[in-house]
């Protein structure tokens, strides 16, 4: 094989398209050819995005093959690396990063010209002596009694060789002077350069004083610029015993566990996962009625972030979490009027309507997939500017994967057994060393605390609705989490102080009755209610009658209502809706007309402009809305009226944002290709090479003259399909964007979507065919019918 599209074209179908669903961005947009596609697969971003999925057993095989001459074989890397190679050299062929017959592995170029220090090794001595003066060349080489050839190369060469000479460099470093070996031994495990002054100075053996000079008249050391020295691949290797790392790391580290019993977490998870839910619904509820401002930059400020932590009693990290993943689930967003709040939106409503388990499957999936970092809340960004919850520079696309990553970890271990954090960080480090620089840690440590925190996770163990939502079915998920949920109750103690302890989770419908009218004054094991005559009028306004609330509070207490409860029903539901206000620009009507009189003599009055049309009735130049908030603010219960004279309800949830998608994530990486999307590019791929290939030729037309006849465009499409797998070239007639009819000789390679990928021997390369512009298909002399 003389090169790495000559390997491709030896691999089979399979093979290609294993390359292709491991190397995903390969497919955009599918090569024309395998000549192309070899090209890409070489190229230096897609070895970079190859380089990084690679876990640490295949790097340092790339570190072992960065030293190694080419062609190498198996068995010359393992004796290097000091472990088997079998599996990481199989993982680096599948991923064409590896190309060659068996025996004669090479490394693909992007590789070595990404990999510039393997394993903290510095460049042979033979590049490293071209780069400098022949005459310290010659010098050098006469220190090893190397007749100086006159070639720099030649010397250089001769140089190299005994260096590589294990029993002649040990007798060498023998006669090294005292601290020689010190200086070589502080860069042996890299990096491979240090700091010698002057360092390109003429020095021979003879004139050598100190131990440095002497490393350098030997080539022990190569000046690399006027400053600074390197140590030669050879001399590090040696120096190393022959292996290119400390310790071969073929499989991945233990995980430390400790056994916390499966049920205990997945009770705990399954307890995190209802107060999440409770807590989202909670939030979203409240900001339905009183929606924070959306900051001008975009975001939730400070305070409201900390106002909101209060409402549900939670830190603050974990109220920026709930709302960041209410947002990745599409159930909160900015209202999009001129005073932009933020507010539920419409799937708010259908996510309401589910099972508690299927809620939590859906904010745990959001989380799991959003690119947006929470943990990032609070902190500032390189220009010393805060980062706010729901503010636009909290994507990180690592993000995803490495939360993925913590939780696969997790789910290596046994059931029921939590992982240390060291131990559970070095198994994702040697997943993916490359993938996440100096900021891994953080987002891991981050992962773990949001995955308790949201019930992934429980006592530090994967509890069983996270290990089927790393299957990425959140039905699934929900499914495995429901047994664990703690029971919902269907009673209330109401007590004299006009509070009610609800004992555990109420069952949802009873929980939005009970949060309409009344307050929740504190939550945890037991969730406290307060009523008030806000409370109680704020479910008068959303429809509900005194005999309902009477009727909803007998049915569910455990004891009598208390009496002061019942008179505080009936006294608000006797001044609710006395007051009636309407569109004049606003009118207040009363079938009191002492009321009204209290009213306009009522100095707070005063701003809304109110004159009476009627004993019974006042008329206003302030909008409806600011009436009815006036009015309240003087203690009055007002109740708002159609046209037609009916109370309108008003439901405190009843503000929603527009219709409104997901938000958009960062894509970090192509998505994963279809199986049918990979064999179509494989067909692809060999019929573009086999036009690529092919020893051109006058291609002989049909018989008859002129275009070829017109056909029926379902007979088009089938023998276009019938081109593209069988692999024979056809004349069409096609009408251009011109509209002029021209004769085309093509080779399809794939037929989807109402177009035809083509070779096109007019242009000789491969184009994309509309098949409605084919007026007819025949096929070319002297090929299959």
């Amino acid at each position: 094989m003389r090169s790495l599209a000559d390997d491709l074209r030896a691999r089979d179908d399979a093979a290609l398209a294993e390359l292709l669903r491991t190397r995903p961005d390969l497919l955009g947009p599918v090569p024309p050819d395998l000549g192309a596609l070899g090209a890409r697969a070489a190229g230096g971003p897609s070895v970079a995005r190859a380089l990084d999925r690679l876990d640490l057993a295949t790097l340092q095989v790339v570190d072992v093959l960065c030293t190694l001459p080419e062609p190498t074989d198996e068995a010359a890397v393992s004796a290097r690396w000091g472990a088997d190679a079998a599996a990481p050299l199989a993982t680096l062929r599948t991923q064409a990063l590896v190309w060659g017959a068996d025996g004669e592995e090479r490394l693909v170029r992007g590789v070595r010209d990404l990999v510039r220090e393997p394993a903290g090794l510095g460049p042979p001595v033979v590049s490293l002596l071209t780069s400098v003066a022949p005459s310290a060349v010659a010098r050098i080489a006469a220190a090893y009694d190397i007749r100086s050839s006159g070639d720099p190369v030649t010397d250089a060469t001769a140089v190299a060789e005994k260096l590589a000479d294990a029993t002649a460099l040990d007798a060498l470093l023998a006669t090294a002077p005292p601290g020689a070996r010190e200086a070589l031994g502080r860069l042996a495990w890299g990096p491979p350069t240090g700091a010698v002054p002057d360092a390109r100075r003429d020095i021979e053996v003879e004139s050598a004083r100190t131990p440095v000079e002497w490393l350098l008249a030997h080539g022990l050391l190569v000046p690399a610029s006027a400053g600074t020295a390197v140590l030669p691949l050879e001399v590090g290797l040696h120096l190393r015993g022959g292996h290119v790392h400390r310790e071969p790391a073929p499989v991945p580290p233990p995980l430390a566990t400790v056994d916390r019993g499966a049920e205990s977490v997945a009770r705990a998870a399954g307890q995190s996962a209802f107060d999440a839910v409770r807590r989202v619904e909670e939030l979203l509820e409240a900001w339905s009625l009183d929606g924070p401002p959306v900051l001008r930059g975009g975001g939730l400020g400070v305070r409201e972030l900390r106002r909101a932590a209060g409402l549900l009693d939670v830190e603050e990290p974990v109220l920026a979490l709930l709302v960041e993943t209410a947002y990745a689930a599409g159930l909160l967003g900015p209202s999009g009027d001129l005073d932009e709040l933020w507010v539920p939106t419409p799937a708010y409503d259908a996510w309401l309507e589910l099972p508690v388990a299927r809620r939590w499957a859906t904010l745990a999936g959001a989380w799991l997939a959003t690119t947006r970092v929470a943990g990032l809340v609070g902190s500032r960004d390189d220009r010393d500017r805060p980062l706010n919850a729901l503010g636009g520079d909290l994507d990180r696309p690592v993000a995803p994967e490495l939360r993925s990553a913590a939780l696969t970890a997790l789910a290596e271990a046994p059931a029921g057994a939590a992982v240390s954090e060291e131990s559970l960080f070095e198994r994702v480090t040697w997943h993916r060393p490359r993938r996440g620089g100096r900021f891994r840690d953080e987002l891991l440590r981050w992962a773990l605390a949001e995955a308790e925190t949201l019930g992934v996770t429980g006592r530090g163990a994967i509890g069983p609705g996270g290990r089927a939502l790393l299957g990425g079915d959140e039905d699934a998920a929900g499914e495995a989490v429901e047994p664990y949920l703690p029971e919902p109750v269907e009673e209330l103690l109401l007590q004299a102080d006009l509070t009610a302890v609800a004992p555990g989770p109420l069952v949802p419908e009873l929980a939005r009755e009970v949060a309409l009218a009344a307050d929740v004054e504190s939550t945890g094991g037991a969730t406290v209610y307060r009523f008030t005559p806000a409370s109680v009028r704020r479910a008068l306004d959303a429809g509900r009658s005194a005999d309902d609330l009477h009727s909803l509070l007998a049915r569910h207490s455990r004891t009598p209502v208390p009496q002061p409860l019942s008179y505080l029903v009936d006294d608000v539901a006797r001044r609710h809706g006395l007051v009636r206000v309407g569109t004049a620009s606003a009118y207040v009507r009363c079938d009191d007309p002492a009321v009204l009189s209290e009213v306009l003599a009522d100095r707070r009055a005063g701003q809304l402009r109110l004159r009476r049309l009627a004993p019974t009735v006042l008329a206003s130049q302030a909008p409806v809305d600011v009436v009815l908030e006036r009015l309240r603010a003087m203690g009055l219960a007002p109740a708002a009226e159609s046209p037609e004279g009916e109370v309108v309800v008003r439901r405190p949830d009843a503000r929603r944002t527009p219709p409104r998608p997901r938000p958009p994530r960062l894509v970090f990486e192509p998505p994963a290709a279809s199986p049918a999307t990979l064999a179509a590019a494989v067909r692809a791929l060999r019929a573009g090479d086999r036009a690529a290939t092919a020893v051109r030729r006058s291609v002989q037309l049909p018989a008859a003259s002129g275009l070829p006849p017109r056909s029926p465009v379902a007979e088009v499409v089938a023998a276009l399909r019938r081109a593209a797998v069988e692999g024979f070239p056809v004349v069409i007639g096609y009408v251009n964007a011109e509209g002029t009819p021209t004769e085309r000789v093509i080779e399809p390679m794939s037929v989807e979507g109402g177009y035809v990928s083509a070779f096109d021997h007019l242009r000789d390369e491969v184009r994309t065919f509309a098949i409605s512009r084919i007026m007819g298909i025949a096929a070319v002399a002297d090929e299959p019918a």
